[in-house]
């Protein structure tokens, strides 16, 4: 006996859910993966808080040591990666460096994410 396989047309049971919004292109997607870098340290997202948490959204590198329990090098070096990314901006009064949070950077950020 034999049998007789149905071929059907795949073609026409392809779906093709068409897109809502813009996707990011290559070049936004880049600079955001290194925004996320930056916030993907806890220690980072702590400093970020104290600043936020801080009169004005500003505070001098000399009252974040304590609070995260690392050296003023370290505390530096993650302040200073921060600020490369546009989360927060320097300024310096003697001998002091004060860091300021950007407006708008954290929801630049959730805007990316969040759909329309």
């Amino acid at each position: 006996m034999t049998t007789m396989l149905a071929v059907t047309d795949v073609t026409a049971d392809v779906c093709c859910t068409p897109l809502v919004r813009e996707p990011l292109t290559a070049d936004e997607a880049e600079q955001l993966a290194t925004t996320m870098k930056a916030l993907a340290d806890p220690t980072r997202l702590r400093l970020l808080s104290i600043v936020a948490a801080s009169e004005d959204s500003e505070a001098c590198v000399c009252d974040l040591i304590e609070p995260v329990g690392l050296s003023q090098p370290t505390v530096s070096h993650h302040l200073k990666i921060l600020t490369t990314a546009g989360f927060l901006t320097r300024s310096k009064r003697g001998t002091w460096a004060y860091f300021k949070l950007v407006p708008g950077a954290l929801d630049r950020v959730s805007q990316l994410l969040v759909a329309s």
